[in-house]
């Protein structure tokens, strides 16, 4: 029986802060947690919003395999001609057709025979009116369950009864739905019945001394004032959030699913 498959997704690097926090300490975690395939969702990683082509070469050479986004994948019009030569720079699978990118992939596994495909969605509560995730997605794993059952599912939404029912929607189908975008960790990873790992949030790598990563007096005059402000990302109090998986090789089935943050967080005087 071969050994399970370990995946580490490194959830939501917020600018220059969670850039510099993952350089320095992912090393280290990834020395102790000895993943198979390293994910990162990288889609506030330029300036709190978007993503360069500096910043993805940053990533890779941190031995990160695959970078997720979001509703910011496109913000920053500087990475779309890049985005269309680049299979592991994913953005949300059920944009539009026409726009850059890819919203899934099939990637080999470093000194292991399997493949692992990791598909990219956004939901639709409270975020832009795109096409449907749902039924995309059910096209689109009937294509990736051809050649792999190792499936991860960046899904990146709003709300949290979207994400679930997501995931009751694929339980046996995928192997993890990964919930991003809210910035807080949640403490709901579980085993599905059929096998597929949930989380609904990863939290967020980056400054916590902050309103989801915004400065947090800037935060604060947008919600008391009612008015836009100029977005200023925080600097510190600094946090790498992640979630473990171990993947059975044969099945595709979660044996694992664990929320990490580093450094934990201490509530006590």
């Amino acid at each position: 029986m071969p050994e399970p498959v370990t995946v580490f997704f490194i959830s939501d690097i917020v600018g220059e802060p969670g850039l510099r926090l993952t350089e320095t300490i992912w090393p280290s975690l990834r020395e102790k947690y000895k993943p198979d395939f390293t994910i990162a969702n990288a889609e506030n990683s330029h300036e709190g919003r978007g993503i360069s082509e500096e910043i993805v070469k940053r990533l890779y050479d941190l031995d990160i395999d695959v970078i997720t986004g979001g509703n910011h994948s496109f913000d920053k019009w500087k990475i779309l001609p890049y985005m269309k030569s680049d299979p592991s720079l994913l953005r949300p699978h059920n944009y539009p057709k026409g726009n850059s990118g890819f919203g899934y992939g099939i990637y080999p596994i470093k000194e292991r025979k399997e493949k692992i495909a990791v598909l990219n969605l956004q939901g639709r509560t409270f975020m832009p009116q795109i096409d449907d995730p749902f039924s995309l997605s059910d096209y689109t794993l009937e294509r990736i369950s051809a050649e792999t059952n190792l499936i991860v599912v960046d899904f990146h939404a709003e709300a949290t009864a979207e994400k679930a029912a997501y995931a009751w929607h694929t339980d046996g189908k995928v192997s993890a739905v990964i919930g991003t975008h809210t910035h807080v960790p949640t403490a709901d990873a579980r085993i599905f019945p059929r096998g597929t790992g949930f989380i609904s949030d990863a939290g967020m790598t980056g400054p916590f001394e902050s309103v989801i990563g915004m400065d947090k007096k800037t935060a604060i005059r947008r919600f008391t004032l009612g008015t836009p402000q100029r977005y200023k990302i925080a600097e510190n109090d600094n946090r790498l959030c992640g979630v473990l998986l171990k993947i059975d090789a044969d099945t595709g089935k979660c044996n694992v699913i664990e929320s990490v943050v580093y450094p934990n967080f201490v509530n006590k005087i």
